[in-house]
């Protein structure tokens, strides 16, 4: 694997740690949220990460076959959605109150999504560390060269 495809699979990571944060930012959000568009409360959402082939922009064709082909970093393949039945409330003053007084929660803690974000910033934070002793060693490559 050559030093620019290694680039192009820390990038692949941290674009799926974002994608992971974006969700996660989201599910906190509506943490509170009792009605939807698509109607009842906010379903959690979590995304599905799996491995996929990185090209890298600077190698060649024929390296990249040399080698055994391209790499393999990581995407995302799915946004799965909370199905299981909402939390309810007594809260019999509410607007989204039904005739029985309970109010449709989301099903998620938010302690449990900080957890979560933590750990998508840390993925996020390897990636770029990666990156940053990536780019240091094409630098040094490049100086023993002058």
């Amino acid at each position: 694997m050559s030093l620019f495809s290694s680039l192009s699979v820390s990038a692949s990571g941290m674009n799926a740690q974002r994608t992971r944060a974006e969700l996660l930012v989201e599910n906190l959000a509506n943490a509170e949220t009792t009605r939807t568009p698509e109607g009842g409360p906010y379903r959690r959402k979590d995304v599905v990460f799996q491995s996929e082939a990185v090209g890298s922009p600077f190698a060649s064709v024929l390296a990249d076959e040399m080698n055994g082909g391209g790499s393999t970093g990581v995407g995302t393949s799915d946004t799965l959605i909370d199905q299981r039945d909402p939390e309810m409330r007594y809260m019999p003053g509410h607007p989204d109150a039904g005739p029985d007084g309970y109010v449709a929660f989301p099903r998620l803690n938010p302690a449990e999504e900080m957890v979560d974000l933590v750990s998508a910033s840390r993925g996020y934070q390897a990636n770029v560390a990666s990156m940053t002793s990536i780019k240091e060693m094409i630098q040094r490559s490049i100086d023993l060269l002058k």
